[in-house]
């Protein structure tokens, strides 16, 4: 009788056990699978790293508190929060984001507005901003584009509302200036 080729294989804890292959395995898949997510910028695993969109910064200098998180609504014609509302008193200079072109500026129902093509079907709006940026004018990353409006966007509190659209879906601004990929906890190594 001829012996089974594993009855021939040096003792290992891992061929004693079912899952010891297949825990390594895994490990090593899971790692593999988290470094080619992070040499594709994160879209092989579908997460937007937090500067997909090339270096953004924060609109208002320090970094502002978010007064009102990013809500969409489930429907588009239902209502929701369709970007952040950052903490930051009438005056304060606002920014671009990151270089663009200025697409509009001017009062939107009774609110001064201004938005800025990034390109790659990425825009940003603000308000209540008053312009110091006209429609045309090209913006570099971080230019100041105007100035919080003594109208409030959020009474009692005083804030700028920051809306982004990729392709005109509204997005999570956040994402743009922050990390919001979830933390991953890896098995531990046997």
């Amino acid at each position: 009788m001829v012996p089974d080729d594993a009855a021939l294989a040096p003792y290992s804890p891992a061929s004693r056990s079912p899952l010891g292959h297949r825990s390594r395995a895994f490990t090593i898949l899971v790692a593999l699978c988290l470094l080619l997510g992070a040499a594709l910028g994160g879209g092989a695993l579908g997460l937007q790293p937090a500067l997909a969109a090339g270096g953004w910064t924060w609109p208002v200098k320090p970094k502002p508190a978010v007064t009102r998180t990013f809500q969409p609504p489930a429907e588009k014609w239902l209502s929701g929060r369709r970007g952040v509302d950052l903490g930051a008193a009438p005056g304060t200079e606002v920014r671009s984001p990151a270089a663009g072109t200025v697409t509009f500026a001017g009062v939107v129902v009774d609110r001064p507005v201004i938005t800025v093509d990034h390109g790659g079907g990425l825009k940003s709006s603000f308000e209540p901003i008053e312009a110091s940026v006209k429609r045309g004018d090209s913006v570099a990353r971080g230019q100041v584009i105007g100035n919080i409006a003594s109208a409030g966007h959020c009474p009692p509190a005083n804030c700028v509302h920051w809306g982004v659209r990729r392709d005109g879906e509204y997005v999570n601004p956040l994402q743009f200036v922050q990390d919001m990929r979830p933390s991953v906890l890896l098995p531990v190594p046997e």
